[in-house]
């Protein structure tokens, strides 16, 4: 099967529980080719669960959900020594991280203590327990989701944690002629347990490394630095972004291009990628932030400095 047919095969599979919502399901595929981390941001009920939880069966690797509570500890994200009588010994029992495919329901309910357990996995793709450094499985990659208009009860990320994720999404509500084909599709098992695996882990590490023989050329690149710096000159933004920003826009517009059937990327990958990856790693001036809309305003700003910006030719 053909690079092109396996990318369109996942994403039509995916979207048997997801309707209507194309663009999202291609942004999903886009952050796992760029070996990123993907933060859903918005309202219950709108399948940001069913979206991670369709992703995960859609390929053939191991899934688990986390359903992050107040009480939640990181020993029971990453594991814990137990001591074994008959070796005399401690052993090391794996926690649910050691997964390809994360879920970490409602990331912002748990303890900053906790959600900083999930940092060096995020970043170096393993964890250290007493000394001893584990390697994660490969494919590896954490969706975590999150209310933003609910905060009773809640821990926010701090900056350093969602400067880890490469795209932060919003679904939104879906179109009338949508949500009427999700009525009709209502059945005793839920959309997301009726996909099957259509790709191994091995395809997807296959994919991975042909996203990363996209060629950028340096015009691209210095449009893409021009952006950064823009965020960090912008008198509307207390914080820039982070050269950490810069590597994932890099990233993900090689992906895109390859989803898209090119070896080489364009302007408008960039264009079109710079505010779900940018406006989480922002901060927008405390006056002109709108309450319970940050996410929206950083979107909103990053679109206006990109637009204000000469494309190269």
């Amino acid at each position: 099967m053909k690079n092109m047919d396996k990318i369109v095969l996942l994403q039509k599979n995916i979207e048997q529980a997801i309707k209507g919502k194309a663009e999202v399901v291609k942004m999903v595929i886009v952050t796992l080719l760029a070996r990123g981390h993907l933060l859903l941001e918005d309202i219950p009920g709108v399948g940001k669960t069913t979206l991670a939880h369709s992703l995960a069966r859609s390929l053939n690797s191991t899934f688990k959900r986390i359903q992050f509570t107040s009480d939640l500890l990181p020993s029971d994200i990453i594991g814990v020594s137990v001591y074994n009588q008959q070796k005399n010994e401690f052993e090391f029992k794996k926690g649910p991280i050691f997964s390809s495919i994360i879920l970490a329901d409602e990331i912002n309910r748990t303890s900053p203590k906790t959600q900083s357990s999930l940092l060096e996995a995020m970043n170096e793709c393993q964890v250290s327990v007493d000394n001893e450094t584990y390697r994660l499985p490969e494919p590896f990659m954490v969706i975590a989701t999150q209310n933003p208009m609910e905060y009773h009860g809640t821990f926010p990320l701090p900056e350093s944690q969602l400067d880890r994720f490469m795209m932060r999404l919003s679904l939104g509500y879906p179109a009338e002629e949508d949500e009427k084909q999700i009525l009709l599709s209502q059945r005793r098992v839920l959309p997301a347990q009726e996909i099957f695996p259509v790709l191994s882990s091995q395809e997807i590490l296959e994919l991975q490394m042909e996203t990363e023989r996209v060629a950028v050329d340096e015009s691209l690149i210095d449009y893409l630095l021009s952006i950064v710096s823009a965020t960090r000159t912008s008198e509307l933004l207390g914080l820039g972004v982070s050269p950490r920003g810069s590597i994932f826009l890099y990233k993900t517009a090689k992906a895109l291009a390859f989803i898209e059937g090119r070896n080489y990327c364009l302007p408008d990958d960039i264009k079109r990628l710079a505010p779900f990856v940018f406006s989480h790693r922002v901060i927008i001036n405390a006056r002109l932030e709108s309450f319970g809309k940050r996410g929206e305003d950083a979107e909103k700003i990053i679109e206006e400095i990109v637009e204000g910006l000469p494309v190269p030719i």
